[in-house]
């Protein structure tokens, strides 16, 4: 077989597995941050809600350091495509791929997209922690603990 094209598929096997733990830690943190809040609510206490940012930074750090690694195997896929055959040497060095913003764990994690998508579970907790305690101020009960009490 190509030493090229087997160099090729560790790197891109590498990459999968990242993509792969990426989505798994965006699952996860819907539903902790969801199983928080339910738990919260069925105890009455979703003043307490801020308590889940707590996971979400942590998801969000990890899912940060997922992208920026896929990126340095991204970067050394490109480079590995231009060697000539007799330059192959299988090694998976991402060190020198480490150029730019975009190639550092901050950049990835400030990403359009991580940032959209734990800017949403954050604003989620947010607007819960708000509706209950408007309702808490009002004297009423909010429509999330009406509905867990059926």
């Amino acid at each position: 077989m190509d030493p090229k094209l087997k160099h090729l598929e560790f790197i891109q096997g590498v990459i999968n597995r990242l993509a792969s733990n990426s989505f798994q830690m965006k699952g996860w943190s819907v539903v902790l941050v969801a199983a928080m809040l339910v738990l919260l609510a069925r105890e009455g206490r979703l003043d307490a809600a801020p308590i889940a940012l707590g996971p979400v930074l942590v998801f969000w750090g990890l899912d940060g350091y997922f992208l920026w690694q896929e990126r340095l195997f991204r970067a050394l896929y490109d480079h590995v495509r231009t060697l000539d055959d007799a330059q192959i040497d299988f090694s998976m060095d991402i060190i020198p791929c480490k150029i730019g913003y975009n190639r550092t764990w901050l950049g990835a994690a400030l990403s359009r997209t991580l940032l959209s998508f734990y800017g949403a579970l954050i604003a989620a907790i947010g607007l819960a922690t708000v509706i209950f305690r408007q309702g808490d101020a009002n004297g009423a009960t909010s429509l999330l603990q009406l509905s867990l009490q059926a």
